[in-house]
């Protein structure tokens, strides 16, 4: 009897921890299992504490596409639609960023050459000489169509466009494909919420360009300070609700209204991504609220 026991708790043991089936606790365990595996993990390594939901249900939200995810551990606590393709609009902005970053120092001056006034813009005018730094403030910040379309016509457009592409590969974002710098809606242009947070996990990585995103308001100039411009956070949550921290807005009539952002509540992390939102705030608010009542850990 002894034996028949211990080879059902075996059973069960190996099915809780590689079967996720519809058990948010099973998930926990499933999304997380090399975590557990002794041959993978030194005795002296930190477990991370892991999330899980305390209550079956989930946040009222009108967004198509939604993602909720810790950040340290990547442990997604809430999911909806997270490889349905939607247009990324303004969210393109962080690969566009990611891709400045590598390729240019922030005190190369950017001669504009073109002005893009279609969408969101910060007001660069012809002919202004402005550093790479505050068109990355005018993206990230301002949301700026023509601070993107500068850094891209800098590197040399089609070049800047393909390097997007080329790094949202390296990224793992499989089902994610980039037209334009600025998110403009093109047939073609497509990403995922799943593949939002892999960008958005990248950016939150880069200290120098998380900082830009949590940057509330601001006033930049060009080199020689003939034009000045005030650059407001398109993401009005900035300062409204604790803990949020960035990370980027993005509409468009096509996109609808999307949101990535960055939440810390009781020393954890989360990312939260809505696409297609009727009321990305809001949606964002009930998120929010929803983690403080029915998101906890297991210290394992």
């Amino acid at each position: 009897m002894k034996l028949r026991g211990y080879l059902l708790l075996i059973f069960f043991s190996l099915l809780f921890l590689f079967y996720p089936g519809d058990s948010e606790y099973f998930k926990t365990f499933a999304y997380n299992k090399e975590l557990f595996s002794k041959n993978n993990t030194p005795t002296d390594i930190k477990i991370l504490p892991v999330p899980y939901i305390k209550a079956p249900y989930y946040p009222n939200i009108t967004a198509e596409g939604a993602y909720i995810l810790d950040l340290l551990s990547f442990t997604p606590v809430f999911e909806k639609n997270v490889q349905t393709t939607f247009f990324p609009a303004s969210t393109t902005k962080i690969i566009t960023a990611l891709v400045a970053y590598d390729i240019f120092k922030s005190d190369d001056n950017v001669t504009i050459k073109r002005i893009i006034n279609e969408g969101q813009s910060m007001g660069l005018v012809t002919g202004e000489k402005i550093s790479v730094e505050n068109l990355l403030y005018g993206v990230l910040v301002h949301s700026g169509n023509d601070a993107a379309f500068a850094l891209a016509d800098y590197y040399e457009y089609d070049k800047f466009v393909k390097l997007m592409n080329k790094k949202a590969q390296s990224l793992g974002m499989k089902n994610s494909y980039f037209k334009n710098p600025a998110g403009l809606d093109e047939t073609g242009q497509i990403t995922t919420a799943y593949d939002l947070s892999l960008a958005a996990r990248e950016l939150l990585k880069n200290k120098y360009l998380s900082k830009i995103t949590s940057t509330k308001e601001i006033v930049i100039s060009d080199a020689d300070f003939n034009y000045f411009h005030k650059l407001v956070n398109v993401n009005k949550l900035l300062g409204e609700v604790q803990g949020i921290g960035g990370l980027k807005t993005g509409y468009t009539e096509s996109a609808g209204e999307n949101l990535i952002s960055f939440y810390k509540k009781n020393g954890h992390q989360f990312i939260i991504i809505v696409l297609k939102s009727s009321d990305r705030f809001k949606d964002t608010k009930e998120i929010v609220k929803w983690i403080g009542e029915n998101v906890d850990y297991l210290n394992l």
